[in-house]
């Protein structure tokens, strides 16, 4: 793991301070804002909402900023990944990698941590351990479920994001006490109620706007200004004009798995990890399915439409999105994935193009 960090220090005149208008921001000012450069930030994804929030926080300051993610640059990336340029995705950089490179560009004077991997219950305490706040940019509900543990456990806030189409949904959590994300989402959902970015495709504009609306929400908490952090999930469809608010309740959380039971079941182990591995003799992984449910494989394949040759029978729904893989999806929620023997490349290709 590489540490950009420039040596160069704050400029001397005040008129020279990058920061300057930020800090004249009251509910910031300069008090604010030496807490924003003390902090450690940990970056949960590097793709269309985690290269946002990774540039907004460093131009603004953050101390340190770690940046965690398992995929390279890909020439789809570029329409809404601020971050990456065509040489990034001609080369397939590692995101985290690259996104690291540019933000050092862009501020030499924070610390910069880029790291590849993919984050799961037996390292993400080690490679979360020590910020103060996390941003979630997984592209999964496993992820996501496995964070909101961790958070508990460590009392860590995060803020949730999330954005499909022209929609998008953000609150933190603070991880003290009720109510956590499984209060939101109580369960997985299953993969055929969930869409994704590469099967229902996403507008620029609207993870821009959610990530901006998470890292709003970070420089609150960061800034000693807790008090101001939303209450509410906000919810925001930009091509129909919605802006909804879901509140949160006692209610809500009486009965919540996690933060009322403290059952940590995706961080103990209980859920969430599967039985993915290499098929011996083939170049393919077989993915297993997070939940127990049924899939009906015609909504699969209507989903895919467009995204590339689909292959439908009684059993089985295939998607080939290029001339080198291949999904094969099951009504158990199975997914064999042909054309790589790396685990970790399968479950982007999973999530990219199942979801859940």
């Amino acid at each position: 793991m590489n540490l950009f960090r420039s040596t160069n220090h704050l400029p001397m005149s005040p008129s020279e301070n990058r920061y300057a208008r930020q800090i004249q921001f009251a509910p910031i000012g300069a008090d604010g804002h030496d807490r924003i450069s003390q902090s450690r930030v940990a970056v949960l994804g590097c793709g269309a909402l985690g290269s946002v929030a990774a540039e907004l926080l460093g131009r603004a300051g953050v101390g340190h900023l770690t940046l965690i993610d398992r995929d390279v640059v890909e020439w789809t990336n570029l329409q809404r990944q601020s971050l990456f340029d065509e040489s990034d995705a001609s080369l397939a950089r590692a995101k985290s990698q690259a996104a690291a490179e540019r933000l050092g560009e862009i501020n030499s004077q924070i610390e910069i941590k880029p790291i590849v991997a993919d984050v799961t219950a037996d390292n993400i305490r080690q490679l979360l351990g020590g910020a103060d706040l996390v941003m979630d940019a997984a592209d999964n509900f496993a992820l996501r479920f496995l964070l909101n543990d961790w958070s508990l456990s460590t009392r860590t806030p995060w803020v949730h994001g999330g954005c499909v189409g022209a929609n998008g949904q953000v609150r933190l959590f603070t991880g003290q006490g009720k109510p956590c994300f499984r209060c939101l989402v109580p369960q997985p959902p299953p993969a055929s109620a969930v869409q994704t970015c590469d099967t229902a495709g996403v507008i620029g504009p609207a993870t821009h706007l959610i990530a901006s609306l998470q890292v709003t929400e970070a420089l609150k908490w960061l800034s000693g200004n807790q008090d101001d952090v939303r209450q509410t999930v906000l919810s925001v469809d930009l091509w129909s004009n919605r802006i909804r608010e879901l509140k949160l309740g006692p209610a809500t959380s009486k009965d919540c798995m996690a933060c009322a039971q403290q059952k940590l079941e995706f961080l103990d182990g209980e859920r969430g990890q599967t039985s993915d591995g290499v098929l011996c003799g083939r170049d393919a992984v077989q993915i297993s399915a997070l939940t127990g449910s049924q899939i009906d494989l015609a909504t699969f394949a209507k989903r895919w439409d467009g995204v590339g040759r689909i292959q439908l029978t009684t059993f089985f729904a295939r998607l080939f999105p290029d001339d080198e893989r291949s999904l094969t999806l099951f009504r158990d929620g199975r997914v064999i994935v042909t054309g790589t023997s790396d685990i970790s490349e399968a479950r982007t290709l999973y999530d990219r193009y199942v979801g859940g």
